[in-house]
């Protein structure tokens, strides 16, 4: 049977091996520097994210990490889901579904006016699983980042 609970400091191993099998899903180990130090600040002591885990017994098998964000337009809190990952062997029993709607519920019983996320184009499964909750792509959006040297150089320069 699979629970669902809220991280806790004991589970950043866990969930940095997670986010490990989610980058080589998406073709992108390389990118994951993060360290168990950085999950410790972040998430537990500045808080600035929490992460939900779908559990079978003892063994974390999937993950939604998520934060508050703002909307001026709705004047509003929404939650953006950073990562919705389920080990492969789980899949297709509801679990990512689970995942989101808990997120859904924690939106809407938060008083929040969105809950958002960003998906590979490539991804059709996962394309196919939002859209088959109701989600909607943002197609005249389009995401910048600034990250690494440009975003240092950035903030360097003079004004």
């Amino acid at each position: 049977m699979i629970t669902y609970r809220f991280a806790e400091e004991n589970d950043i191993p866990v969930i940095l091996s997670l986010v490990r099998a989610l980058a080589s899903y998406e073709h992108m180990e390389d990118a994951v520097v993060a360290t168990t130090e950085l999950y410790h600040e972040w998430l537990f002591e500045k808080k600035i994210a929490r992460v939900l885990l779908a559990m079978d017994g003892e063994n974390a098998v999937g993950f939604a990490l998520f934060f508050y964000n703002f909307s001026t337009w709705l004047g509003r809190a929404g939650i953006y889901l950073e990562d919705l990952f389920v080990l492969e062997e789980y899949r297709g029993q509801g679990i990512g579904k689970t995942l989101l709607k808990s997120l859904a519920k924690i939106a809407v019983s938060e008083g929040c006016g969105r809950l958002e996320w960003a998906c590979l184009d490539w991804n059709e499964p996962s394309i196919e699983f939002y859209r088959a909750q109701g989600a909607v792509s943002m197609d005249e959006w389009t995401t910048y980042r600034l990250t690494g040297d440009a975003l240092t150089s950035f903030a360097a320069e003079e004004d």
